[in-house]
This record gives structure tokens, sequence and C-alpha cells, in this order.
């Protein structure tokens, strides 16, 4: 055998035995919870670990799938041994910021700022993701609540979907003046209601309000807080809700506009399928149902493009390996993205995964989105949830007339400070 041939054979075995060593790497075990008990759902996380562990063949996928209520309590009990998984649910907010300071959480924040997988999602949602600018995890469904209205009834009146604060009360006037029931709420549920209150604030007030108030340079007494319920209040005085809306359940919110007797909900991206559940066909409004953003509030100091809403992601624990982030970006990718969407289960978060969607409704919310700089988390789910239940027993006293507005908002201030020493 020449050298030249023997050179090339030894570099060959080189080679091979590398590769053999890389393929084969260090055996990882990833542990991941999930939510989404539905067989048919469930399956789609399958093949996403199935790609992946394919494509990883040193990495074991191990799967937890559990309901909403079991997930609290095991999820608690695994935090408080120090223990967390690997990649689990989260909703962000509150009880995440909870994990992060406990230092229970990895952080992800290189994998995300400036990064091209980073940049594939939204801003403002992905933020929701971070605590002090710091990154523990990332979205993979995120919507935006705004008025889903009946555009049969608005084209009867000749309401055209409002753009400002101005146009809503002058719309509300009119469909109130037609007979017809212009606004549902479910305020014994409280939290439909403080979506009205929080919306206000985030137009009146912008991020730079909510960041004063959190980060205590200012107040949720401040005027942005208080004027928002001066705004509820001037809506509340028109009586636009359907009677006995104090003690209403969200179904009873959602029926009434699935079946045509009421114009307007303010609700999130899942509003048509409890709207369709809660009517005899399970059809719902179907096409003469419409989504505009909340409008803007004259004087106000938020932008168009400011969301509140919420969804659905993951965070990684303190333990999680390399191989769990890369895991998740390949959740979070553009593939998989699209292809929730296009079954109608998610408002995608990566960019033009959106146009996978079908309905009109879905794709409006999802460039609302994918559109916003600033995205407000509730604030029943951003803040400590003690403080998250201050703010609906305000704002539910708002609309009973129990508390004026400044009361109302000193009382969700004092409740911050109490409970973020």
């Amino acid at each position: 055998m020449s050298l030249r041939k023997l050179g090339s054979l030894v570099s060959l075995l080189i080679l091979l035995c590398a590769g053999m060593v890389f393929s084969a790497g260090k055996q990882v075990t990833i542990t991941w919870w999930h939510l989404d008990t539905q067989d048919d759902y469930k399956a789609e996380w399958q093949k996403m670990a199935d790609d992946f562990m394919a494509q990883h063949p040193n990495v074991k996928i191990e799967i937890t799938v559990l309901e909403n209520e079991a997930f609290k309590q095991k999820i608690a009990t695994v935090m408080q041994s120090g223990n967390p998984p690997d990649l689990f649910r989260s909703w962000g907010g509150g009880v995440m910021n909870e994990y992060a300071k406990a230092g229970l959480l990895r952080d992800i924040t290189k994998d995300v700022v400036g990064t091209k997988w980073g940049k594939t999602i939204g801003k403002g949602s992905m933020a929701v993701y971070s605590y002090k600018g710091k990154y523990y995890g990332a979205p993979y469904d995120m919507g935006a609540v705004g008025i889903w209205y009946n555009k049969a009834i608005f084209k009867k009146l000749g309401i055209k979907p409002f753009k400002t604060w101005s146009e809503l009360i002058a719309g509300v006037k009119k469909i109130k003046a037609a007979g017809i029931i212009p606004i549902a709420v479910g305020e014994g549920d409280k939290w439909p209601g403080h979506f009205w209150w929080v919306y206000l604030a985030v137009r009146l007030g912008g991020k730079e309000a909510f960041d004063k108030a959190y980060t205590r340079k200012g107040s949720f007494a401040d005027a942005p807080f208080v004027k928002a319920g001066e705004k509820l209040k001037e809506l509340i005085e028109l009586e636009p809700f359907q009677p006995g809306f104090l003690s209403a359940g969200y179904n009873d919110e959602a029926s009434l506009v699935g079946n045509g007797k009421a114009a307007m909900e303010l609700m999130g991206q899942w509003a048509p399928y409890v709207q369709n559940s809660n009517t005899p066909d399970g059809k719902g409004l179907g096409k003469d149902l419409g989504w505009m953003p909340f409008p803007m509030v004259e004087g106000g100091a938020g932008k168009p493009t400011d969301v509140m809403g919420g969804g659905n992601g993951y965070i990684l624990g303190k333990n999680a390996p390399d191989e769990a982030v890369e895991f998740l970006k390949h959740i979070v990718s553009y593939k998989y993205n699209a292809r929730l969407a296009e079954q109608g289960r998610i408002t995608p978060v990566v960019k033009g995964a959106e146009k996978a969607l079908k309905d009109p409704n879905a794709l409006q919310i999802a460039k609302a989105v994918s559109q916003a700089d600033y995205y407000q988390l509730y604030y029943d789910q951003y803040l400590p949830p003690a403080v998250g239940e201050v703010v609906k027993d305000a704002v539910q006293a708002l609309f009973a007339g129990t508390k004026t507005p400044k009361e109302a908002a000193e009382m969700i201030d004092k409740s911050f400070v109490e409970n973020m020493k």
C-alpha cells in the first residue's frame, strides 16, 4: 500500500472515529412537563420531541402530561424541593418572577438577545418571559384581548369599529337606543371586568406608567390608574351591560354575544370557541363575528400598538442542560409554530407563522401581537397572585359603584406595597 493510500485510510479512520464520538455524545435526559391532555394535541408535542430525539440521538426526552390544577400542585411541590423540571409550562409574570428571584430558573439571555432565534419572536411577547432584563423561557402562543363584536348589528346601525374611546361611548349609546345590550360582561367572575380597567390604564399611561409603579418610582395610585377608573366609570354610568351582570359568569357573557343578544364583549383570543360552545348549534355568530383592538383614549400616553393579553410558553429549570435550551428553540421555531397555527390551536409568535392562520380574526390578533413593543400581561397574572386578586376586587367595586376610581387605585397600590416587601 502506498504512503498516499495509507495516509488517506488513516485520515478516513480518524474522521469516522470522530463522527462516532460526536454522534454518540454524552447521554442527556430532558424532563418536560406540559398541560395538553387532549390526545390529538398531545400527539403534536410528542412528534416535536420525537423529531428532536431523531436529530440528537444522545438525547432522551421524558414527557409528563398533567391537567392544569394537578400541574400547579405538583410544580409547587418540586419548586419547594429546589428540583424543578428542565422545561415546563409557564404563563410568565408574577409566578415566574418569584421562581427567578429564588434562583430556580436557568438564565437563557445569551440565547435570546441579539440572536437569530430571539429576533424571530415578537419583542413584546418575548418580554413576558423576562424578569429584570434576563430571559428564562419563551412563548409559543400569545394572543391579545380585544373587542369582539357582532358585525351584523354594527352594519344595521351604521357603526364602524371604534378607533377612539369617544367613538366607543357614542357607539354604546346608539346600540342601547336600538334596544340591544351594548356590552356583555360576566363580572361575577371578576376577571372579565378587570380587562376593561387594565386596558384603559395601558392606553392612558403606556409602559412608562406601569414600569414606574412596579419599580416604585411611581405608584398604582398615579394619575393614569385613577383616570382609568374614571373612564370606566363613564362607561358604567351609561348602563351598557346586561341585567344582573354583577353576578353573571363568563359563560353567561359569551352566551349573550354568541346568540346575538349583546353587541360586544372585551375578551381574549379564545372568545369564539367559548361563544360557540354556548350556542345551540355550536356555531356562534360565524362570519358575523368581528374583532377590533381596544380603542385609543384621547390624550393617553399609550401607543396604538400596545397590547394587553396572555398566552402560553415554557421556562427552564435551574439545572436544565444546554440540550433543553436547544429543544425550546426547536419547539418555538417557524416549522412547529406554523403547524400549530394552521391547525387553529395557537396564536403564533414566530414571525411569518401567522400566514398559516385561516381565520381572519385570528390573523388580525397575531399581527397585533407581533407589532407590539409593549405587551402587558394581564395584571392578575403579571402581579403577585395576592395583588392580582385585589386588582379584580377593586375593579369589581368600580362596577358595583362601591368605590371611587381614586379609592380603587389606592386599594391596588396598598396591596402591591404590602406584597412586594
